[in-house]
């Protein structure tokens, strides 16, 4: 599936003085670099135990705490992960729907609250974390759509809707599909310019 197949057209068209613009997304990595393989062992450790059963009595009083960075891309692939709490940064929304991983949305600034009516609202594969009159979002909020993510009625139907948007990517990324081909038609017209000069 192509998304808006007419105006994508017309950016690459370009014409009255305006660049040609060529999408070419979405780029996940998706399989790690080998300095980061190394980092990553601990986290997946402790995920590949989670599949085991019994995750929410092991767990209730401790969790995996990761202060600085994870192997995000083995994380989303992993198949323990059942859900993402996310700022709703575009990277972040990929990464989960290149994947088919749900998300609790929790939108801080800018584009996020936009970003969270479109997972929420338009594609239905997120919860919405709401704030309360003080402008917070309540740990118990974020508790009640964990576990709805991990043992809900609601989670399979988001893992579904999920599939979608997972398909659509992996779609467009596949070798004479909109993606690839934008690509390499970027790659092109940057060579033929270089000729050029």
């Amino acid at each position: 599936m192509d998304l808006e197949k007419g105006a994508f057209e017309a950016l690459i068209e370009g014409g009255r003085g305006l660049l040609a613009v060529y999408p070419i997304g979405p780029l996940v990595q998706t399989s790690p670099a080998n300095e980061v393989e190394k980092r990553s062992k601990n986290c997946l450790r402790w995920l590949d135990k989670q599949l085991k059963g019994g995750f929410l009595e092991r767990t209730q009083e401790v969790g995996l705490m990761v202060p600085s960075w994870a192997p995000q891309i083995q994380v989303f692939s992993h198949g323990s992960t059942g859900g993402f709490l996310t700022h709703c940064g575009w990277n972040s929304i990929l990464k989960s729907i290149v994947n088919g991983v749900p998300l609790i949305a929790w939108p801080l600034f800018a584009e996020q609250k936009m970003n969270a009516v479109l997972l929420k609202d338009g594609l239905k594969v997120a919860f919405r974390a709401n704030e309360n009159g003080d402008g917070l979002v309540e740990r118990k909020d974020i508790a009640k759509y964990a576990k709805e993510l991990i043992e809900g009625e609601e989670r399979q139907l988001l893992r579904t809707k999920m599939r979608r948007p997972k398909d659509a990517a992996t779609m467009a990324l596949s070798p004479d599909r909109s993606s690839t081909k934008s690509l390499a038609k970027v790659a092109q017209t940057w060579k033929k310019k270089n000729h050029e000069i």
